[in-house]
């Protein structure tokens, strides 16, 4: 392991990481230490976000009467401390809202301990994410829109009261909720857009406006005192919510040096986190959605701070909102590859979760001043970030190649596929080297499982290889995993070569063997070729939510008795049952096909024409 620790995350990684290990053991045995790693800060002003409230309302006026009244719900459903935890599930915090419950398990973390003191992994408690989903205030937002469609004072006085019980409840830096410099720099943006409409209406209040200020400066004073982590340690999505952290708190503190800095560190991140095909270093659709709501964020704060990241960052921003247009369903729905913690950090349309327009278009408008889709109801998010409005240019979808996004695409009329594979240059999350997704009019016939929890047996689980489409070599994994996150021994990708029809690739697993796999689309059919190299026996496994049925030399996929395909082969086959997450803390029972082969070789042919 420490041989992967340096050959793969490189010593100055390995010996941050351990700098910051002894900085929390410091901090335990001598709490006092703490203050030495303090920051001063001054909040003088928080007028950042200039909002187009007229443009808002305008897109909310024209939702259908199901999608105003399902925002109203939502809204009045927040006002009794009843939030929308991870963009699906109801979370009951009580009212008032007990900041430091877990509503799942009923376990209260203590409010009196110092932030270093919460493990980050408790079984009692449960996952800690689910503490910090109230806090993160996206609620906030949705009492906003709210407030917005009826203009009804109700919402802002639960913003209002709810921002001063926060305030009360978490002083800094005590408790799960001070935990996290990322919850402490969305929570600071979710509150300053919230406080922004209010203000922009005339009702925000002077105790407000106190409020806003002492949590800007708590939130600051957190990311500016612990910035050393995300910047040296994690390098991800993190990284990015800091720095915009850190951007709100200089202007907020009138700071032009720390204010130029922060902005030519998010500038180097951008250009080392995104790659120049479009992809996103996480090797996940969820976290890069996060990175580039974060982008929208930013372009907002560039027109009211005066400061702007380079071109080359800008492109690398529009190439990756190209790559998932390139990846999207027509629905907007996109393959749930790689890790997914159902974050959508800026809930600010109607439409659903799995839903990636808003997203792709927003920063079509803002960066590349295009739209890739007709008016909608996905065009509220272009509003509250300032977007103009763009007559929609046809981008066709057709197969692609994303070698540094370790993603390819083959595509025709009725037929989507997606493969991943990569050559890790950062930590990879998933056992996901050679998944294939596949669709078929729209429907996810052959799919990726997903994450589940972070905190969980079934989320550890979902991230190994036996929850994707790909080979199995019996009792070994793509790579090796330690704890939680730490992935080591990244399998080597060998070759790839991508055409229009055809997709080849290979890669190298330290654990002792070599796969390589071929997928051929026709116009009805696909070829998947698989070859092993040092493995006696293995499986090739396909994951389906659909039922599955054996009849005679064929696997059939069925929808309502409908067959949508079906599946030929020479390989003894075991259908297990298996799960698929596609919103965090929530899992559904699906199918796991099982081809199990001796043979160095194998042939899978998959036929849609009887559909």
């Amino acid at each position: 392991m420490i041989r992967s620790l340096i050959t793969e995350y490189r010593i100055p990684w390995t010996l941050f990481r351990i700098g910051y290990s002894f900085k929390l053991k410091l901090l335990k045995l001598i709490p006092i230490t703490e203050r030495f790693f303090e920051h001063k800060v001054d909040i003088k002003r928080i007028d950042i976000f200039r909002l187009g409230i007229e443009e808002i309302s305008s897109v909310l006026q024209s939702l259908s009467e199901a999608d105003k009244q399902t925002l109203i719900t939502e809204a009045d459903d927040a006002t009794r401390g009843i939030i929308k935890g991870f963009s699906s599930i109801k979370l009951n915090y009580g009212y008032p809202i007990n900041w430091h419950l877990n509503p799942l398990t009923d376990a209260i973390e203590r409010s009196d301990r110092k932030w270093y003191r919460i493990p980050d992994f408790d079984e009692r408690r449960g996952d800690i994410k689910v503490i910090w989903e109230a806090s993160r205030f996206s609620h906030f937002l949705t009492l906003a829109r709210a407030f917005i469609l009826t203009g009804e004072i109700r919402y802002y006085q639960a913003f209002s009261d709810q921002l001063s019980d926060w305030i009360k409840q978490n002083p800094y830096s005590f408790g799960a909720n001070y935990k996290c410099g990322q919850e402490s720099a969305l929570r600071m943006i979710n509150t300053l857009l919230a406080y922004s409409v209010f203000s922009q209406a005339g009702i925000a209040s002077r105790q407000d406006f106190h409020y806003v200020v002492e949590l800007v400066q708590g939130s600051y004073k957190k990311i500016l005192s612990n910035f050393y982590y995300a910047r040296r340690c994690i390098k991800n999505n993190h990284t990015l919510s800091e720095l915009i952290g850190l951007i709100i708190g200089a202007w907020c503190s009138k700071n032009p040096r720390r204010l130029k800095k922060a902005f030519y560190l998010l500038d180097r991140e951008i250009q080392e986190q995104f790659s120049n095909d479009g992809g996103y270093r996480q090797f996940s659709f969820n976290y890069q959605r996060f990175a580039l709501q974060l982008m929208e964020c930013l372009h907002m704060l560039s027109l009211t701070v005066g400061n702007q990241i380079t071109e080359e960052a800008k492109r690398k921003i529009i190439s990756s909102a190209q790559l998932m247009y390139q990846c999207m369903n027509d629905d907007g729905d996109i393959p749930n590859y790689g890790s997914n913690d159902g974050a959508l950090i800026f809930p600010l349309t109607s439409c659903s979760y799995r839903d990636f327009r808003p997203v792709v278009n927003t920063i079509a408008s803002l960066y590349a001043k295009k739209s890739y889709f007709s008016p909608g109801s996905y065009d509220e998010e272009c509003a509250w970030f300032g977007a103009e409005s763009n007559s929609p240019k046809t981008t066709e979808r057709q197969s692609s190649a994303f070698p540094e996004a370790g993603l390819f695409t083959l595509k025709n009329t009725d037929i989507f596929v997606l493969v991943s594979l990569n050559a890790y240059k950062y930590r990879p999350g998933h056992m996901d080297q050679l998944h294939t997704d596949i669709w078929y009019k729209g429907k996810n016939i052959f799919c990726d499982s997903g994450s589940y929890s972070y905190a969980s047996d079934l989320g550890k689980t979902l991230s190994s290889t036996d929850a994707h489409n790909t080979v199995k070599v019996k009792g070994r994994e793509q790579m090796n995993k330690h704890g939680n996150f730490l992935v080591t021994d990244w399998a080597k990708r060998i070759e790839y070569n991508h055409a229009r029809d055809r997709f080849a690739g290979s890669y190298r697993s330290k654990n002792g063997y070599i796969h390589s796999r071929e997928v051929i689309l026709n116009t009805s059919t696909i070829i998947i070729n698989d070859v092993v190299e040092g493995a006696e026996e293995y499986s090739i496994l396909f994951h389906t939510p659909y039922s599955v049925t054996k009849e005679s030399e064929k696997i059939m996929i069925k929808e309502d008795e409908r067959v949508l395909c079906t599946l030929s082969t020479d390989c003894e086959v075991r259908i297990e049952e298996s799960y698929r997450s596609l919103y965090y803390l929530q899992s559904e029972k699906i199918s796991c096909i099982e081809l199990v082969s001796q043979s160095p070789s194998h042939r899978l042919e998959i036929n849609f024409s009887g559909a």
